[in-house]
């Protein structure tokens, strides 16, 4: 059975259409909750993890919207080889591969995305690869690009978001002690907005 671990709550939606039969877990952009979400799959039977959504661009050439099937998942310092035959499933050889990289945190910054493109070499970032890379089980990685390496994500971004979808005391809270940062997050939406639609085309493609 496939197991899917994705961050946010629309994420979880595109892959439900997609893979009804699969089991779906939130990680809610957290490290402690994915990994919970991963026992959940586990004690579900799953035998075969796909990481899914969204991911933050690091090679500059990626633009919002670029699907990337991903040959291996960087955390702690190792490359961990995504199953051959999974990435051949889910459109591997159609779309970008390299490596993506496991980060525990938000990576915010143009600047951090530089940084970690220069020392290991992924064209993406996620919080979710890494904790079904390190499961044990067959392993494959499908994401898009929703912000790309140029790009500094607005404060609202992270505080606008609870339990996987838009909190709004958390986004009005951060516009009002920040106005300036209305039109980099309208420009952040429709970035995300471009990101969806990238990917339920792709998925009609493969499926």
């Amino acid at each position: 059975m496939l197991g899917i671990l994705t961050g946010l709550a629309e994420e979880a939606k595109l892959a439900a259409r997609a893979f009804p039969e699969a089991k779906i877990a939130l990680s809610y952009a957290q490290e402690e909750q994915g990994r919970r979400a991963l026992q959940a799959l586990l004690r579900a039977g799953a035998t075969e993890l796909l990481s899914f959504g969204c991911a933050g661009g690091l090679d500059p050439t990626l633009q919002p919207g670029a699907i990337i099937v991903p040959d291996y998942v960087y955390d702690a310092g190792k490359k961990i080889s995504c199953d051959g035959a999974m990435r051949k499933r889910f459109g591997a050889g159609k779309v970008h591969g390299g490596g993506i990289f496991h980060s525990s945190v938000m990576i915010g910054t143009a600047e951090q995305k530089r940084q970690i493109c220069k020392e290991t070499g992924c064209c993406a970032v996620d919080m979710e690869s890494g904790i079904v890379a390190q499961s044990g089980l067959p392993f494959a990685v499908l994401r898009v690009i929703c912000d790309d390496a140029s790009r500094d994500l607005p404060p609202a971004a992270a505080s606008g978001l609870k339990n996987g979808k838009i909190f709004l005391p958390g986004l009005i809270g951060s516009l009002f002690r920040r106005p300036s940062q209305l039109g980099a997050l309208m420009q952040l939406g429709k970035e995300a907005g471009r990101a969806r639609r990238s990917m339920a085309d792709f998925l009609r493609d493969i499926l």
